[in-house]
């Protein structure tokens, strides 16, 4: 790489068809223009709607590097404020979650109320006549959208809507909420993370290696194949498998997913039949169809609300959860999973959902910690200088545009990567003008 400043030219020059620079993935320079240029312009998911469904519920988030509060006010109006004490700065949100009227500030107590006004100053008469607490209130960040319940934020004002920017990719988020009754997601039952020492954009929608990275665990599932596979889990039939039907889709703006539909249809015949030895699985079946055209409702019970969608920056669907990818630094990033329960469904389907979303990925399952580990792993290896690109070309000679403008692939394919970084570098060498769906 001949540049030393990340200019536009020089950002352009790190990424090549079927290639990438390791610096993309190693260079703290090119970490917070990300930062900046990403997390701090462009739309980034904060949480559900379902999180702070009651007044004055609250979750602590973060932008970026910027600390914020999502936020249901006493009326009722959903927001997501800097979380940050407009006298000197300190926190105002000192918790992950809870519920509470005000925010008080820990340093010299200013206090404001969960909707954001500036309620309380100790030692008034410090301040004269003159002072406007209508001026000082929590800074509400510039532009806040819901998608299906899914809440997004931007610190930029001019960014195209959330709706151009989700584009084909908002039809995928639509097979998780329409698979519970009435569209109603209930993500209430904590969350588990991850931190490893690795680059953010090393973060799901990876199809190729399962094969390998996740072997034992296919194996063990291949030989348990009827049990606790339905809503959500990842089925015993392996729809990894080299001469599989299974997809991967790039809908434009970095948003990508595996997509299993073609798989699971073919097996839709035994998920069924575990949910109607469900207790309350025959009336879920019955709700979706009553509530969705016939072609659709095969299809949720099919994908068993399963969309395995990344939706670029920090927002991924996979299984039964919602994940959030936070960077902290060019070679340490934090993942935070979120089981997601259904609404008007038995106890007995719930559980089901929460114990397939622990035995993978909660703390004591598998998954996780084998992606934690080959993510460490490939850091390392990329910090070799020595002829420093690497390959991500596999499906070049085989993808194929449908008429919508979606990318698709074999489950192999590096039709992901390459969507991301695609979209990666239009936003860091200027405004991204998002595709529309």
């Amino acid at each position: 790489m001949a540049r030393s400043r990340y200019d536009a030219a020089g950002l352009r020059s790190l990424v090549a068809p079927g290639w990438v620079h390791s610096a993309v993935y190693t260079d703290p320079r090119i970490f917070e223009l990300e930062l900046e240029r990403i997390f701090h312009k462009g739309w980034v998911y904060i949480g559900h709607e379902s999180e702070i469904a009651k007044s004055g519920e609250f979750r602590r988030r973060q932008m970026g590097r910027q600390p914020v509060i999502f936020v249901r006010g006493q009326d009722g109006e959903v927001r997501v404020f800097l979380n940050r004490c407009r006298h000197r700065g300190a926190i105002v949100c000192e918790v992950d979650e809870g519920r509470d009227s005000y925010f008080r500030c820990w340093y010299h107590g200013w206090t404001y109320s969960n909707s954001g006004e500036l309620v309380s100053v100790s030692g008034p008469d410090g301040y004269g006549p003159s002072f406007d607490a209508r001026e000082n209130g929590l800074t509400p960040v510039p532009r806040v959208a819901s998608y299906r319940g899914f809440v997004f934020a931007t610190l930029d004002d001019a960014v195209p809507p959330l709706e151009h920017y989700l584009g084909g990719a908002a039809k995928v988020i639509d097979i998780l909420v329409d698979s519970a009754p009435r569209g109603e997601l209930l993500v209430r039952s904590g969350s588990n993370r991850t931190i490893y020492k690795g680059n953010w954009k090393q973060v799901g929608m990876d199809g190729y290696h399962p094969l390998f990275v996740h072997a034992s665990v296919l194996a063990t599932w291949e030989r348990h194949s009827d049990s606790g596979h339905s809503l959500g889990a990842t089925h015993s039939a392996n729809p990894f498998n080299f001469d599989g039907v299974s997809e991967t889709r790039d809908f434009g703006n970095g948003h990508t997913m595996l997509d299993f539909l073609k798989h699971r249809l073919n097996h839709s015949g035994k998920f069924r039949s575990i949910l109607e030895n469900t207790p309350g699985g025959a009336d879920y079946i019955e709700a979706l169809y009553a509530e969705h055209e016939e072609s659709w409702a095969d299809v949720l019970l099919a994908m068993a609300g399963d969309p395995h969608v990344g939706i670029f920056p920090n927002l991924q669907l996979i299984n039964n959860q919602i994940r959030i990818v936070n960077p902290i630094s060019v070679d340490e990033t934090e993942v935070v999973m979120f089981p997601v329960l259904f609404a008007n469904v038995s106890p007995e389907i719930n559980a089901l959902r929460l114990r397939q979303h622990e035995s993978f990925y909660g703390p004591a399952g598998s998954g996780s910690t084998d992606d934690a580990e080959i993510f460490e792993r490939v850091q390392k290896g990329l910090g070799a200088s020595i002829d420093p690109w690497i390959n991500i070309s596999r499906g070049m000679n085989r993808e194929r545009v449908e008429a919508d403008g979606t990318i698709v692939g074999h489950i192999s394919d590096e039709v992901p990567q390459r969507g991301q970084l695609k979209q990666w570098l239009t936003m860091m060498v200027g405004r991204p003008e998002f595709e529309e769906g």
